[in-house]
């Protein structure tokens, strides 16, 4: 019923929504949604499995970047026969990540290990759309620490190719799920993963650094959650996956025009409701972000449907403040879930209220009082649909 009830409301707010946009230029309407094309599994530590290469001759893309926008993108393209593919290291149902060397990349023509994504033939238009649109907003911006940074494409033809740098520890949700199972059971992984809070509280500045820094640029990350960020292997954190990011510097706004799967737990309100995406339902989503961080990995929500969450969030229920967490930290979590965006923090108050933390010399996450038990729902629900 609450399924029904949020598509008639969709319905009825669509004629309200196109008065704002005519009214006020500070809403853009793009095409896009929140499909599964980018969103797949990313483990570096251990091959998943060797591969068959993608077929590197295939017809022209005919939505290829280097074709719509011309000679001004070419320093971006990279010769396909210069990519020797080692194996897959990240899987989903439309896409995957490939570890390969680049050979005579970058400035200093050097022969590099880098994470290759590509689409799987079975791919729609769709798919590749969504892909083309993660490689325009990589291309917008400049390397940031915090930031896996872009290092070239093969979009001449298909199947399109994003270079991107190779973050050896893979994804932070994976690597806060060892961590807490290497203080469970031992180290069962070859290479310590044990954290610190005060590892912990540098995951969650660094991440802020880095919307920071998109959120300066004008891009709208709108996926933000631990599994899409990377850990290199001085276990800093980098901002990732930006197949649902949006460019929308002039408006600030971004309206989602058509249906997809929604990351429902790290959804703001007025994303939920009204499909409305901002900086500050980003924000929002660092919130959860930070509670999966101090809960090692665990599920927003542990224990509750996607329908009761929806019915949770719209009744203004927050996720509560876990008992091994002190409530400087959880107060910085509460402070990005305001029900109003506009009183919700500034990624760069947020860095600062988190650099707090880090200078002090006390502990805001005492993992020894984690109860494991009490979030035992760890399945992936990235694919939630409404």
């Amino acid at each position: 019923m609450l399924v029904l009830w949020l598509l008639h409301r969709r319905c009825k707010h669509n004629e309200k929504l196109v008065a704002l946009k005519k009214a006020s230029s500070g809403v853009a309407r793009r095409e896009g949604s929140l499909s599964e094309t980018v969103a797949f599994s990313y483990s570096p530590a251990a091959l998943l499995r060797p591969a068959t290469p993608p077929f590197l001759n295939s017809q022209p893309s005919l939505g290829s970047s280097s074709q719509r926008v011309g000679g001004e993108l070419d320093k971006w393209e990279f010769p396909r026969h210069r990519l020797q593919f080692v194996g897959i290291v990240g899987e989903g149902c439309f896409g995957q990540v490939w570890k390969c060397l680049a050979q005579d990349i970058g400035p200093r023509q050097e022969t590099v290990t880098v994470a290759v994504k590509t689409l799987k033939e079975s791919a729609t238009e769709k798919e590749k759309k969504d892909l083309l649109t993660e490689l325009e907003v990589m291309k917008l911006l400049e390397p940031h620490p915090n930031v896996v940074t872009l290092l070239g494409c093969c979009s001449d033809k298909d199947p399109i190719l994003v270079i991107m740098e190779f973050v050896s520890r893979g994804k932070l949700q994976t690597y806060l799920r060892e961590s807490r199972a290497e203080r469970l059971y031992g180290n069962l992984h070859g290479s310590s993963k044990h954290l610190t809070s005060r590892d912990l509280t540098a995951f969650s500045y660094q991440v802020a650094k880095g919307m920071d820094y998109l959120a300066n640029k004008g891009i709208i990350h709108r996926d933000l959650a631990a599994r899409n960020i990377l850990v290199d292997e001085n276990k800093v954190c980098k901002v990732a996956d930006f197949g649902f990011a949006r460019d929308v510097i002039a408006s600030h706004v971004y309206e989602r025009k058509s249906e997809g799967r929604l990351p429902i737990r790290w959804m703001a309100p007025e994303s939920l409701f009204d499909n409305i995406y901002t900086t500050k339902t980003d924000v929002w989503s660092f919130g959860v972000l930070l509670w999966e961080i101090v809960t090692l990995g665990s599920t927003p929500y542990p224990g509750l449907s996607a329908n009761e969450v929806i019915r949770k969030v719209r009744d203004g229920y927050r996720l509560e403040k876990p008992d091994h967490c002190r409530r400087e930290m959880y107060n910085i979590m509460f402070y990005c879930w305001d029900k109003d965006p506009k009183q919700r923090p500034s990624f760069g108050e947020l860095v600062s209220l988190l650099d707090r933390l880090l200078v002090s010399e006390h502990t805001y996450i005492e993992l020894e009082r984690f109860p494991d038990h009490s979030y035992y729902n760890i399945t992936d629900l990235s694919g939630e649909k409404l």
